[in-house]
């Protein structure tokens, strides 16, 4: 026997047989996979937020989803080639709905983040979601969570300091948004493979950001520092935790995912405080507790609700 079949060995062949999968997305727990994707979305929205002073929003926005329709749209390459073919108008109706669901999405929040402290920007469109699993659910108690998430609102509406209403109003049409993209997503993934329906959804929201991306931006975008930062913006709030959460969706319940997804409005706090040094107050803390406590129990005991990654 060769040295390199041997149980012990450390020939080139046995090695690698021991020691390829040194690191698989499948052996990270669930929960840590959420959790990373949270923490990764947040981190590039601080680091989009960062850019503003250089790069104006929709500017940031276009990078971000140019970025993410790139690596999709290589990635999903050989069934684009097919897809006039293979599929119908409607599906091309529902993807194409899905792409500008997106595009507004991120112009949205955004805008947002440009006029309010993102942990703040973050809770009011989480609403989105919120109104989604309540509506799905249809129970007597969700008339409960949807008063605490309205008080958490209220409460951030009277903060003042920072929080203006221009800002809260495009927070909530994020959140409206959020929740047309998870009805849009559950829909295109019944018509397209994988990850197929977000790689068009992806070009077509490029594509409709382009024009206000390039007459806010103009030759800034060209910046090499700022194409670079861009492209990081764009993996850490899209590439990178859509994959991390669509590892853990295919191992949890939607009801799990949806739990820990909660903590999203508190990280996002957390990361303005650290990256952009945004001190909330009492009462805004209180209102992003109401808002998370409201979508923990509105998710609780809900054996199947529409769940899609984060777009």
């Amino acid at each position: 026997m060769a040295l390199a079949d041997t149980p012990d060995s450390y020939g080139r062949r046995g090695w690698f047989a021991r020691r390829a999968p040194l690191f698989t997305l499948g052996a990270v727990p669930p929960p840590a996979l959420i959790l990373l994707g949270i923490v990764s979305v947040q981190v590039g929205a601080g680091l989009a937020k960062n850019l503003f002073d250089r790069l104006p929003p929709n500017g940031v926005v276009l990078l971000r989803l140019l970025t993410s329709a790139i690596v999709l749209g290589f990635l999903a390459r050989r069934v684009l080639r097919t897809v006039l073919r293979d599929h119908s108008r409607g599906d091309l109706a529902v993807v194409a709905g899905f792409g500008l669901t997106l595009a507004l999405m991120n112009f949205s929040i955004y805008q947002a983040m440009a006029r309010i402290p993102l942990g703040v920007a973050v809770t009011i469109e989480f609403l989105g979601p919120l109104a989604v699993a309540i509506v799905a659910s249809r129970r007597r108690v969700d008339l409960v969570w949807a008063a605490l998430a309205l008080l958490g609102v209220l409460l951030l509406a009277r903060a003042g300091g920072d929080v203006t209403y221009i800002g809260i109003g495009f927070a909530l049409l994020a959140g409206l948004c959020w929740a047309g993209y998870i009805m849009f997503s559950v829909a295109t993934g019944q018509r397209f493979a994988g990850s197929t329906g977000l790689a068009i959804a992806s070009i077509i929201g490029t594509a409709a950001m382009l024009p206000a991306g390039v007459a806010s931006g103009g030759t800034a975008l060209l910046t090499p520092e700022l194409l670079l930062i861009g492209v990081g913006v764009g993996l850490l709030s899209s590439v990178i935790p859509y994959s991390l959460e669509l590892e853990a969706l295919r191992r949890v319940p939607a009801r799990v995912f949806g739990i820990l997804m909660s903590l999203e409005p508190a990280v996002a706090a957390l990361v303005g405080l650290v990256i952009l040094g945004e001190v909330l107050s009492a009462r805004e803390w209180a209102a992003i507790g109401c808002v998370i406590i409201a979508c923990v129990g509105s998710t609780r005991g809900e054996k199947d609700r529409p769940t899609a990654p984060e777009g």
